[in-house]
């Protein structure tokens, strides 16, 4: 250790109780932040892990065992269904402890336990949404060589496999972890879906990256979106105290075959794109767009000019 070090590890030694006091004096003064005497988080490892199980079961041989067979393919699946079922009632117990200030943890885990199993029995569906998906990426895309290779590789895929999981806990009212599976996705994929938007059959984001979801957006079917595309809330209603108001439809509905092309931004929960529209790139939309209609800006005027020739100082 160089003498610099020395010094600054013996001046952090002097004042050590000092520091500490600080600190903790801190947590008293901001008690919003801290979680003395509390029931633990769930665990943010843990539900990554929930994902990655989740995925095997959903596309055996793509994630995890890769060489399944008839003859394995029960052992492999009972044997993550069990896996996944104790994970999830373990971290649906936490994400409801955190909220309960007096919780009953036998009757939190039995609750947890109900949850997961109904989130189970739901795999199928999820799947059937996922391969629909998958097909809608592969037709809507001429890169794509195949459905390997979407499910896969694709981020846009990836942020849909985890929305269609999160929104499932969502809908079951769990707290915190369809938040956290969601932003899973985005830190990954730079796709920001919140779990509580509900999204029809064959979505398709193409590229994914920057594309943003808001809570109470409603898709229908066969929608393709692109690269940048926002679909947000135009104003925030707020209260008498001035907080901003809850569970308001803020987001806006986007009708059955729309495709949104990239970097288009669409505000407000009164707001809905009709059926069969097409919405041209860059465009800002606050109000409705009757069915079947193509949404375009004028085509911006290119200039090419001459550079200046810098004068050279002698």
């Amino acid at each position: 250790m160089n003498k610099e070090c020395q010094m600054t590890t013996g001046l952090i030694d002097q004042n050590l109780a000092k520091l500490t006091r600080s600190v903790i004096n801190s947590y008293s003064k901001h008690k919003d932040t801290q979680r003395l005497g509390e029931t633990f988080l769930p665990s943010r490892a843990g539900i990554c892990e929930i994902i990655d199980l989740v995925q095997q079961l959903l596309f055996p041989g793509y994630y995890g065992h890769k060489q399944l067979t008839k003859e394995n393919i029960q052992f492999h699946v009972g044997n993550l269904i069990v896996r996944i079922g104790r994970a999830l009632t373990e971290q649906i117990c936490a994400c409801w402890c955190v909220s309960c200030h007096q919780c009953d943890m036998v009757a939190c885990h039995r609750r947890a336990e109900k949850i997961a199993h109904v989130f189970l029995e739901r795999i199928p569906a999820i799947r059937q949404a996922l391969a629909l998906d998958a097909q809608a990426f592969y037709d809507g895309d001429p890169a794509a060589k195949s459905l390997e290779e979407i499910i896969y590789c694709y981020p846009g895929f990836y942020a849909i496999t985890i929305h269609r999981m999160a929104h499932e806990l969502f809908k079951l009212e769990v707290p915190l972890m369809p938040r956290i599976m969601s932003e899973r996705a985005h830190s990954l994929t730079g796709t920001d879906i919140h779990p509580g938007a509900e999204i029809g059959k064959s979505f398709f984001i193409d590229h994914a990256t920057g594309v943003v979801i808001g809570e109470t957006t409603k898709i229908g079917n066969n929608v393709r979106i692109y690269q940048g595309v926002t679909l947000g809330a135009k104003s925030f209603p707020k209260d008498e105290r001035g907080r901003v108001i809850k569970g308001l439809k803020r987001h806006p509905t986007i009708e059955d075959n729309v495709t949104i092309y990239p970097n288009a931004t669409i505000l407000g929960g009164d707001t809905v794109i009709g059926r069969g529209v097409t919405v041209g790139g860059n465009l800002y939309i606050t109000e409705s767009i009757s069915a079947n209609s193509l949404v375009k800006q004028e085509t911006p005027k290119m200039q090419v000019l001459p550079k200046t020739k810098r004068k050279t100082n002698k």
